[in-house]
């Protein structure tokens, strides 16, 4: 049965969970946990507010304990109805809208009137609410709920079934499930039910249909474990939950009984390819529709991968993706980032007509996301990228950088954007370090290539030039086009003493780009006076560029 939730805000506060058993939810931050999901703009609040506003500024870490334990304890209460009802990530909590009813009425008392929480960030919320209660009565006469918006597709993988019932192989199936789940969480595009909730589906053996129903996803991963000589074979599926189509097919072999380094880097490959098989289906599915019939979950994934996509015709079809999303989700913070992040590379590739124009909005849209969520750790990254690489100004650019960090130590992007900032004031062995925990932290990014791009500046800028023109060459090999990398190249390909095929590579650089200057880039290049960038230069100007 599908869950749903009835909330009473006015007089006393009432929060009952309707499935296949009724559950009242009793405590007092727990209804009004509830109850501020339920009374926010499309159900979502991040952590960091609630934990002020329910726990009072008791400091980051005690007010996080708070709030997971709490979320810990409404888990065990709900069961599965938790995932059917709430959404949580390491940065927002939301409530699914589409499964809320209000009842009551308004002339049943003062909106929240049975819950005292002696905390004041509490008390002016609930103050500023009572003093325009328009705002929340108008929900009780919305009769037909809009569709909840959704960002990010939805995907979650179920246990490896054990073709015979061995005990063994369960709980190894159970395991690959949850490194997979865990794996993907670190996506900024998707969200990932927890493989909690799978292992529940799976022992109920129920059908896609009901898969669909109960956790409510985009695709699906099922697989297989096998014993065959002295060899596991681990099968996997990446299905549409829509249509029922497998999308893609995988397969790792190990010794039996040995989980090795070499089977955990075929997993790790696995996941990079479920990721990337997401993607390409992503780009294939809006591409042949129309833009009104294509969902919301579905813009913004393609609008950033298809940004990053070899030809430049993707990338200019992907701000009309962008702006669709920034259109119809005007209140969340990361449609206006990955706007931003689109007139940086705008500029940067060469693409502008007008780069003041360009500069200008990329800060705009940035300003946009950060006003919508000061929290957001992308829209931070995305605001650091702005400073650090149109404006030049380092000193702000780190501050967003490590403002991302404190938020989620695991947004990739803004290790990596920080480790091209130290990069390019000559610290090139913490540029190393960070652009690799970047790449540890991006098991599926649409833009794998752009990684490996950055790391060849850090390993630049350490004078590793062997490593600098291996990761330009990879980099290259997905995405020729992008200047940069040819740039990093042709430095490491001078430094090599490989002169010719460094003078080969700016004959490539100017068919790419045949605008670019010299001058321009001493004027506008935020290393261009630091060690790093004189190197460049010198390359440049050796390899025939002026």
């Amino acid at each position: 049965m599908t869950a749903r939730i009835e909330i009473s805000l006015f007089g006393t506060c009432t929060v009952r969970v309707i499935a296949q058993q009724t559950y009242e939810i009793r405590g007092a931050k727990h209804r009004a946990l509830f109850a501020m999901l339920a009374s926010a703009p499309l159900g979502v609040l991040t952590r960091k507010f609630l934990q002020n506003t329910l726990w009072g500024y008791a400091g980051y870490d005690s007010g996080h304990q708070n709030l997971r334990r709490a979320l810990s304890s409404l888990r065990k209460s709900l069961g599965q109805s938790f995932e059917q009802l709430l959404h949580t990530t390491n940065s927002d909590v939301e409530l699914d809208l589409e499964r809320v009813d209000f009842i009551g009425n308004t002339a049943a008392g003062r909106f929240l009137g049975d819950i005292n929480l002696n905390h004041s960030s509490f008390i002016d919320w609930v103050q500023t609410i009572r003093s325009n209660p328009q705002q929340i009565a108008a929900l009780y006469r919305v009769k037909q709920r809009a569709p909840r918006i959704r960002s990010r597709l939805r995907v979650t993988a179920l246990p490896l079934c054990s073709m015979a019932s061995d005990p063994e192989l369960s709980i190894l199936g159970d395991w690959i499930a949850e490194e997979i789940c865990r794996s993907l969480s670190k996506s900024c595009f998707l969200t990932v039910i927890s493989h909690l909730s799978s292992r529940a589906v799976i022992k109920r053996e129920i059908d896609l249909i009901n898969v669909r129903e109960m956790l409510d996803v985009d695709y699906l991963i099922t697989g297989t474990l096998r014993r065959e000589k002295h060899q596991l074979i681990a099968n996997f599926d990446l299905i549409t939950t829509s249509s029922g189509e497998t999308q893609w097919l995988g397969e790792v072999h190990c010794q039996d009984h040995h989980i090795s380094g070499p089977f955990l880097e075929c997993l790790v490959g696995i996941i990079r390819s479920i990721g990337h098989a997401i993607i390409n289906e992503t780009i294939n599915y809006v591409r042949d529709r129309a833009m009104p019939l294509i969902e919301d979950h579905k813009l913004m994934i393609a609008g950033v991968s298809m940004m990053h996509r070899q030809k430049m015709k993707y990338f200019l079809e992907s701000r009309k993706y962008l702006e669709e999303a920034a259109r119809r989700m005007p209140n969340l913070s990361d449609t206006h980032a990955w706007l931003s992040n689109w007139y940086v590379l705008s500029v940067l590739n060469g693409f502008a007509v007008n780069r003041q124009q360009e500069t200008i909005k990329a800060l705009s849209e940035s300003a946009k996301a950060l006003n919508i969520d000061p929290e957001s750790s992308l829209s931070l990254t995305i605001d650091g990228f702005v400073h650090n690489n149109l404006l030049k100004d380092m000193s702000t650019a780190e501050q967003r950088y490590r403002e991302a960090l404190n938020i989620n130590a695991n947004e990739s992007l803004a290790w990596l954007l920080r480790g091209t900032l130290m990069a390019f004031q000559d610290d090139g062995i913490a540029a190393i370090r960070a652009t690799e925990k970047a790449r540890c932290l991006s098991p599926i990014d649409p833009f794998g290539y752009y990684y490996d791009s950055l790391t060849s500046t850090a390993h630049l800028a350490a004078e590793d030039y062997e490593q600098a023109l291996k990761y330009a060459n990879r980099s290259l090999g997905l995405n020729d086009r992008h200047t940069s990398t040819l740039r990093a190249k042709i430095t490491a390909l001078y430094f090599l003493g490989r002169e010719d095929e460094a003078c080969t590579t700016a004959n490539t650089l100017l068919l790419r780009q045949p605008n670019f200057k010299l001058e321009e880039y001493r004027h506008n290049h935020p290393s261009a006076e630091y060690k790093l960038g004189l190197r460049v230069i010198e390359a440049l100007t050796a390899s025939g560029i002026t």
